[in-house]
């Protein structure tokens, strides 16, 4: 009974949420993927099952009884000199389920302050803060059925401007015994308490529901990934200025009149378009049980950041996991724009190896 209302709740709150993309959105630094293995595969890391507190920052319900007792941390060495990362923990808690605590952060680096008349002032820094506390719990004997639940404490200043709210993160997860894996998961579901100015209005934040499926393929060392994103909002396209309008004849400046065929096409290649914005496809190849290669392709990524005269493998990321003396190193490459490459490097360590040491 007790599963019955806690799946109740979760659905009410992914029907209540309004999901956008454009527009004014605070803390949006929330919406970044950030442990390695996650930016490997695009963001597409909801839906994988394994004994890795690194997944339970995509999905708090993907923390589970192998995960406790495990550090991580992630550092992603992002465009033009910015960077990011995390720290997380676990720890079961009895037969009551599993307790994840986890600290991100962004930073901008330090500026040199001038006022309206150019002239020097103090020297600024900026930054973003996030302190996550989540709990998951199976639902069923079988344990097939976990519910999470992540509280997040966001803190952001830059200069004398400070910003504070909070989010919270709900994911439910279906897995089995033939390695297939189900979740659902609804993101940055909240409120900015303080503006950074006095007296104006609070802005949304960066919320998501996702849902993503995962398939371990029998007798085959590799785990099939796909993700949909922004599952609340089927429009993600947007006006881009630099292309030209194909409904007015450069010539005549007069509507173009198409055939019945063309704007058939036409529906179809946009169906096309919206839908992809939304997917993101990858795989892990399990080379062996100490090495596996992970590459994804997130489809939005790849249409926003491309440019019209250069074809590049934008939205293309890809990377690599090793373990070694008992420590899980993770790298990513992403491939975000002509000259924008972000490397992101993680470790994972389990405490009760590393006293044993």
């Amino acid at each position: 009974m007790l599963s019955k209302k806690l799946i109740g709740v979760f659905l009410t709150i992914c029907t209540s949420m309004f999901s956008q993309i454009g527009g004014l959105r605070t803390f949006s630094f929330l919406d970044l993927p950030i442990p390695a293995r996650s930016c490997a595969l695009g963001g597409a890391s909801i839906a994988i099952w394994d004994k890795d507190v690194n997944l339970g920052y995509s999905n708090p319900a993907l923390f589970s009884t192998g995960c406790s007792r495990q550090l991580a941390m992630n550092y992603v060495n992002y465009l033009a000199d910015l960077g990011y990362g995390n720290v997380s923990f676990a720890n079961q808690i009895k037969k009551h389920g599993v307790l994840g605590i986890g600290l991100q952060f962004f930073n901008y680096g330090k500026f040199d302050g001038r006022d309206e008349f150019n002239l020097e002032t103090n020297q600024f820094s900026a930054a973003d803060y996030a302190l996550n506390v989540s709990f998951a719990k199976t639902l069923d004997k079988d344990s097939t059925l976990s519910l999470g639940v992540a509280l997040k404490t966001i803190y952001s200043h830059y200069d004398i401007y400070h910003s504070f709210g909070n989010a919270i993160d709900v994911g439910l997860t279906y897995h089995n015994k033939k390695d297939l894996t189900v979740s659902l998961v609804a993101k940055n579901y909240g409120k900015q308490w303080k503006p950074y100015f006095e007296n104006s209005p609070t802005n949304d934040l960066p919320t998501n529901v996702q849902f993503g499926v995962s398939k371990k393929v029998p007798k085959a060392p590799f785990r099939i990934i796909a993700q949909y994103d922004y599952l609340l909002k089927w429009d993600l396209t947007y006006n881009d200025p630099r292309n030209v309008s194909e409904e007015i004849d450069p010539f005549t400046n007069q509507p173009i009149v198409k055939t019945k065929t063309e704007l058939r096409r036409e529906r179809i290649s946009n169906g096309f378009n919206k839908f992809g914005r939304h997917l993101t496809i990858g795989t892990e190849m399990l080379m062996s049980k100490n090495f596996t290669i992970r590459m994804a392709y997130n489809f939005r990524k790849g249409m926003e950041m491309a440019l019209p005269e250069v074809k590049k493998a934008n939205g293309l990321s890809l990377g690599f996991g090793l373990k070694v003396f008992k420590i899980q190193l993770d790298y990513a490459f992403s491939k975000y724009a002509l000259t924008g490459n972000v490397h992101t490097l993680g470790l994972t360590g389990n405490l009760n190896h590393l006293s044993k040491k």
